[in-house]
């Protein structure tokens, strides 16, 4: 299509300039060992080659090797599935490609995602097109407007093609600069092997062929050329100059340990089962074969007959990994059609608690792991089955997304409600109407307890504001009377005494208990400095009397003693009033959950029909409705309890 700048965006038009570009620099790329060739020997190698000498002995190189491995690495990923993104996603993944150095990758990416680009672009513009016909336009007159959208997507994709183009230019300067680097090096050399022989002359060899094997690639049609020119010069040198036999022959021996060990690796890469790892290493292990020097003539055939039998071995384990493929794809289908299967419970889960969230959320990054572990499937269905499985994935966090918003809003909500509480304890703290501002004060503080959890972040800091306003009052309460403060200590030796009773309690006697827990919480204050200790020494009868009757408790007795004793050590710890207010919300939150469970089962039974299965059915529900009954009978005497203690 061609929009309103006169620019050609026509997807295969875009796809042919890329693959001219990167044809011809892949004409030139450096040829490496043929899979079915042999290494030169060294008798071919004693006098420089020309270029048609050359010419004429080279075939199919190692270039078979390298299409062979990228096109399994390229073809074979599986790239994101670009139908299903949005137009804005579509820019940002472009982006993406825009400033990625693999033009290769990057070329099968523009590809895909192209075309869906253009036909969403398309769409807008029949969209644009027929409401400017609708408004009395004439089709002759229309000119599509590009959005924000549309001006980064083209300033993006021509970004990537100025980058491609550029680098596959410096990548053929590089060549060439290469190419001439090289042509000095041999110059050097055969100055150096047709020169006088001196000591030092073999350390300046020693660092041409370090500088020799630093320099890149170059032009394809030259590199055997150059390669053999140079391992002849080598060759020669060593040859001429019997002063360094030893040093020659020492060398080999090196160059033999050396490509032994590389003969060891090809060999060991023969039995690996991972046939795409195995080719790709074979490949580096020809690259460092070649550029080893040469081994004593006596080992040099030997050694790379072995190294070709490994090579062989591995490059017929990828012929049958080939004629295999479609058979191991069409087993990894079936495997991530059973992957899928174990999402679909995900769809429907749904819950009030986080923590139960959480759990299903590492449940299905295992399911993830366990998808991504399974290998590729048949290029036919690789896109239903990739949308089929994230379409499932997304939507259980869109699922968990909707439940943390309606989180977010219940405890704004219990934000603002507490928010309120403060203002009107503030109020309050000024107050010198002791007795009746007193009781407003408790007033709210059981309103706040009633009220749910507020956001983390405001959680400890709007307690601590009602709180201080509410310990403002009582401490002026405390310093604003005499009679106050001998309220205060009748009230401590009050409280003093039903310790002690509670201390010379019969083991057991939890009715006694709660009589004194009830006449205890109804005692008023005590002195500030008998605050704690009267809460440590009430605490401690708590857990003496429990101790004493652990023995003669039944089943519900001791889970109440064993409320108590919690409660006792709350108590006796910092923060005992937050805690308190934590545990009692807690209770009241499992009573509610089991009364709602109680109304939706009770409107279960009722669609029930008479049958044996119903009847059957309704037994369970109505078993499950009196156990939780039960249970809220003793989570209420439990709420009684906390709520005595506090």
């Amino acid at each position: 299509m061609i929009d309103e700048k006169g620019t050609s965006e026509d997807p295969q038009e875009n796809k042919s300039e890329l693959d001219k570009e990167k044809g011809n620099v892949e004409s030139t790329s450096e040829n490496q060992i043929e899979e079915t060739g042999s290494e030169p020997k060294e008798s071919q190698q004693k006098d420089e080659v020309s270029l048609e000498d050359n010419e004429s002995e080279e075939s199919n190189d190692e270039s078979v090797q390298e299409e062979d491995q990228e096109d399994h690495e390229d073809e074979h990923e599986e790239l994101p599935d670009y139908s299903e993104f949005s137009k804005e996603q579509l820019v940002e993944a472009i982006k993406e490609i825009s400033k990625s150095d693999n033009f290769k990758k990057a070329d099968r990416i523009i590809n895909e995602l192209k075309p869906v680009y253009d036909e969403i672009y398309e769409a807008e513009k029949k969209e644009a097109l027929n409401k400017f016909l609708e408004d009395g336009g004439e089709e002759a007159d229309f000119a599509m407007k590009h959005d924000e959208l549309n001006e980064r997507f083209e300033a993006n994709y021509q970004l990537y093609r100025d980058r491609r183009k550029k680098h596959y230019k410096e990548l053929e300067h590089q060549k060439d600069d290469n190419l001439k680097t090289k042509l000095d090096i041999l110059d050097r050399l055969r100055d150096l092997v047709d020169g006088e022989e001196t000591i030092t002359s073999l350390n300046v060899i020693k660092e041409i062929q370090k500088e020799w094997k630093s320099v890149g690639p170059v032009p394809g049609n030259q590199s055997k050329t150059l390669w053999a020119n140079y391992n002849a010069l080598l060759d020669r040198y060593y040859d001429q100059r019997s002063i360094l036999f030893e040093l020659k022959e020492l060398d080999r021996k090196k160059n033999l340990e050396a490509k032994t060990e590389l003969c060891v690796k090809a060999e060991e890469l023969a039995q690996s089962e991972d046939v795409p790892y195995a080719i790709k290493h074979l490949n580096d292990l020809h690259e460092e074969y070649k550029h080893i020097g040469p081994v004593p003539k006596e080992e040099q055939e030997p050694l790379w007959q072995r190294f070709k039998v490994a090579s062989d071995a591995i490059y017929e384990k990828r012929k049958e990994f080939v004629k295999n493929l479609k058979e191991i794809q069409t087993e990894n289908l079936e495997k991530k059609e059973q992957i899928i299967e174990k999402l679909k419970p995900f769809l429907d889960f749904d819950s009030d608690r986080i923590k139960e969230w959480n759990a299903k959320t590492k449940e299905i990054l295992a399911i993830q792991k366990e998808w991504e572990a399974t290998g590729q499937v048949p290029k036919e269905n690789a896109k239903e089955i990739n949308k089929s499985f994230w379409g499932n994935f997304k939507q259980f966090f869109a699922n968990k997304h909707e439940f943390f918003k309606r989180l977010d809003s219940m405890r704004e909500e219990n934000l603002k409600k507490k928010q309120e509480f403060v203002e009107q304890a503030k109020e309050l703290s000024e107050s010198t109407e002791w007795n009746k501002t007193a009781d407003q004060l408790k007033g709210l503080q059981r309103q706040w307890k009633e009220v749910g959890p507020v956001p983390e972040k405001f959680r400890e800091s709007i307690y601590k504001e009602f709180k201080a306003a509410c310990d403002k009052f009582f401490e002026n309460k405390r310093a604003g009377s005499k009679d106050a403060q001998k309220e205060f200590e009748e009230n401590l030796k009050a409280k003093e005494d039903i310790i002690a009773q509670i201390n010379s309690l019969s083991p057991g006697d939890l009715d006694q208990l709660e009589a004194y827990e009830q006449a205890y919480g109804k005692i008023g204050f005590v002195p500030k400095e008998a605050i704690q200790k009267v809460k440590e020494d009430f605490s401690n009868a708590i857990q003496n009397f429990i101790e004493k009757s652990e023995d003669v408790l039944d089943e519900e007795q001791k889970e109440k003693v064993k409320l108590m004793a919690q409660l006792t050590k709350i108590m006796a710890g910092p923060n005992s009033d937050r805690k308190l207010n934590q545990k009692e919300n807690s209770i009241r939150k499992k009573i509610g959950d089991l009364q709602n469970d109680i109304v939706t089962w009770k409107n279960n039974m009722e669609f029930f029909a008479s049958s044996k299965t119903a009847d059957k059915l309704k037994k369970e529900f109505e078993e499950k409705i009196e156990d939780a009954e039960k249970e809220i009978s003793l989570l209420k005497k439990q709420l009684r309890i906390v709520r005595s203690i506090d």
